[in-house]
């Protein structure tokens, strides 16, 4: 077998720097017709990569004794992100008036507000607030839905809205006394407990027939809200437990016959119920994405992605607070669209813009701007065309290799006859140190690369 390798390569300028994205033609997105891993354009028909940071106060402010004094700046929150080329934000709700972050392993109580319902008492609630009205909506939550969806559309950044929050509910310390469907916090004889356990669980079930019928009502009121917007996605609930499977396929499945009836059509996502939920139960539902947790590989070895869902493969599920610059371009290259929870400035949980998860930030920016460099649509995870079982390709057409730093400088690659350019990128500085063409007989070529660490091959065909 006769070997190819690039060697003498040309060093070229500094990969592109991050360019602000305008929010004109977004979209709204729809599967893709012929990749059905990624998102579509519906007006243009383009494809759709979705990679970036997401932080838990985001829309809900969240802080140690009054929420509106810890008010969350999300102008220089999406500033931020845009330069950092990310282009996706779950946007977080949280159903309770506190969180104790002592089932986080820290030791903040936090206070939390804006809620989806209006406090209009009569009478107090458990935290010594006016009680919540279920029938009636706090103007200042549904306008800063609008308000953030539409400074994140300005700068190119989709937006997945979070309609209910599952992990509080059951892990966070106190959490049912700070739930407006606990009957001593509203005005409407709710009682989401309907087990008397005095965890209210139950409330994300189809169990209770009354509390189902003012969730339905919220989502309407946040779809009326928000269908306007082509940069909407929406998500049913974060990492809720087990047994809400069906009451999230229900969601789901509302969500879709309502939006039927609105100008926009939107894609809806059901992520990782934690804890003990079961990746198929995602595969398996009317969502059109998905985020699993780490069952079957997803944080070191993902698999190639089959393309039944677009998956969304987030270290919120597989870590919590968690990952790396090689989780990112091993998801990218086997098909997924990464995005990273972020503690962001550290005020709810972590340490402010923790330089431990710069590498994170950077990759996740740098996969962006491959995915409009090369025809993602006709992209495939290919494994075996690669040495290194990274590999994103269109045999014959383009490459795109990651080589983690344990394997080396050499690789070798599955090519198809003919002249190619190439570059190779260094994420750990966003540098492309090397570019050039050459001429390739068909077949497995080693490859070298120029520096040592991880590396990533982009191939074209000229």
């Amino acid at each position: 077998m006769r070997f190819v390798r690039f060697v003498d390569l040309v060093v070229v300028a500094a990969f592109c720097s991050a360019v602000a994205v305008g929010g004109e033609g977004m979209g709204p997105l729809r599967v893709h017709a012929a990749n059905r891993r990624y998102f579509q354009n519906s007006g243009t028909g383009e494809v759709v990569y979705l990679t970036g940071s997401h932080t838990w106060p985001n829309l809900v402010d969240m802080g140690p004794k009054d929420a509106s004094a810890a008010r969350f700046d999300f102008t220089a929150y999406v500033d931020w992100m845009a330069k950092l080329n990310h282009n996706f934000i779950r946007l977080w709700t949280w159903e309770l008036t506190t969180w104790n972050t002592s089932a986080n392993s820290e030791n903040k109580i936090h206070t939390c507000a804006p809620q989806p319902f209006a406090r209009t008492g009569p009478g107090n609630a458990l935290d010594g607030k006016p009680k919540f009205d279920l029938t009636k909506y706090d103007p200042e939550y549904f306008e800063r839905l609008r308000t953030r969806i539409a400074a994140a559309r300005e700068r190119g950044i989709y937006v997945s809205v979070m309609l209910f929050e599952g992990w509080g509910v059951q892990f966070a310390k106190g959490a049912w006394e700070g739930h407006p469907f606990n009957p001593k916090n509203n005005i409407n004889g709710i009682d989401g407990d309907t087990n008397g356990d005095g965890k209210g669980v139950e409330i994300h079930t189809l169990g209770n027939k009354a509390v189902t019928a003012i969730q339905e009502a919220y989502v309407r009121k946040v779809i009326d809200t928000v269908n306007g917007f082509d940069n909407v996605l929406y998500e049913i609930s974060n990492e809720n437990h087990p047994p809400s499977t069906q009451w999230q396929y229900h969601i789901i499945r509302y969500i879709k016959d309502y939006e039927k009836k609105k100008a926009q059509q939107h894609p809806v996502g059901m992520t990782f119920q934690y804890r003990g939920g079961k990746n198929e139960d995602l595969f398996n539902s009317p969502a059109d994405w998905v985020s699993p947790n780490n069952e079957g590989g997803y944080r070191d070895n993902p698999p190639a992605s089959d393309g039944r869902k677009v998956v969304l493969n987030d270290t919120d599920h597989l870590w919590g607070i968690g990952g790396s610059q090689e989780w990112v371009w091993k998801s990218f290259t086997r098909g997924y669209n990464p995005i990273f929870m972020d503690p962001y400035d550290g005020e709810v949980l972590g340490s402010k813009l923790d330089a431990r998860w710069e590498p994170i930030r950077r990759s996740m920016g740098y996969t962006l701007r491959y995915t409009r460099k090369m025809n993602l649509a006709d992209m495939l995870p290919l494994p075996g065309l690669a040495s290194t079982n990274f590999c994103l390709a269109n045999p014959g057409k383009e490459y795109l290799v990651y080589n983690p730093a344990a394997d080396g400088a050499s690789i070798t690659v599955e090519l198809k006859a003919g002249k190619y350019k190439y570059e190779w990128l260094n994420p750990d500085d966003g540098e492309v140190a090397s570019s050039g063409t050459t001429d390739v007989e068909e077949g497995r070529r080693e490859i070298e690369a120029p520096f040592e660490g991880d590396a990533v091959l982009y191939i074209v065909r000229e």
